[in-house]
């Protein structure tokens, strides 16, 4: 898997700058957001930095389910909500058209026999 030299040069050194501790919510139906609290090395919140919040929706194709998520930028949990459907619509308008592009791109190959 990993040789001993790969295995040594891993950076896991844990940022301590940067630590969130993560909450979960759900409608139980498709909708999910993380919210990512800021907090300092010691778990007490970091109140200089805001909340990240991060919406997840899996749809199900015929392939199998199809992970999405997205930060939404929003200031808090209720904001975060009101702003999930617009911005999962967005996510997936994009994957859409990069698909469309890819089909696209395979379509105007030429082949060489």
């Amino acid at each position: 898997m990993f040789s001993n030299n790969e295995l040594n040069s891993l950076d896991l050194t844990v940022n301590e700058k940067n630590l969130y501790m993560e909450e979960s919510f759900t409608d139980l139906d498709m909708m999910s957001i993380r919210r990512l609290t800021p907090v300092k090395p010691n778990g007490v919140k970091d109140k200089h930095r805001k909340p990240v919040f991060i919406g997840h929706l899996n749809l199900m194709t015929p392939k199998g389910p199809l992970p999405i998520q997205s930060r939404i930028e929003a200031a808090s949990l209720k904001e975060a909500m009101k702003l999930y459907p617009q911005t999962m619509k967005t996510v997936l308008a994009k994957m859409q058209k990069e698909v469309e592009q890819v089909r696209q791109q395979q379509n105007s190959r030429i082949i060489v026999p």
